[in-house]
């Protein structure tokens, strides 16, 4: 916005006000849901630097659920979780293929 603009404010109505109340718990649930989606990303990808194959494939399964349900619960947009999905296997993949040539 360009400095010194006008910003429009809107009536404190009942709507309004049940609006704000709206986003504010949607952006909660949203928060939530993003920090555990990041929380099992971040243990993956610290399982797959370690080089901790066993780890990287047991945490997995749930790390991709857990990217699923941000789709379903509209997160994370499905091209991006699936992306996701796709790097890390991609990286644990790399990891096993590279443990069995040494």
């Amino acid at each position: 916005m360009a400095q010194g603009t006008p910003v429009k404010h809107r009536k404190k109505t009942k709507s309004v006000l049940k609006n704000i109340r709206q986003a504010e718990s949607r952006a909660a649930i949203n928060r939530m849901n993003r920090t555990r989606v990041r929380g099992v990303m971040r243990r993956m990808r610290t399982a797959l630097s370690a080089a901790n194959i066993a780890e990287a494939e047991k945490l997995a399964p749930a790390t991709f659920s857990e990217l699923d349900k941000a789709i379903r619960k509209r997160t994370l947009s499905e091209n991006t979780a699936n992306r996701y999905k796709s790097r890390l296997t991609l990286a644990l993949n790399t990891l096993k293929a590279s443990k069995a040539k040494g």
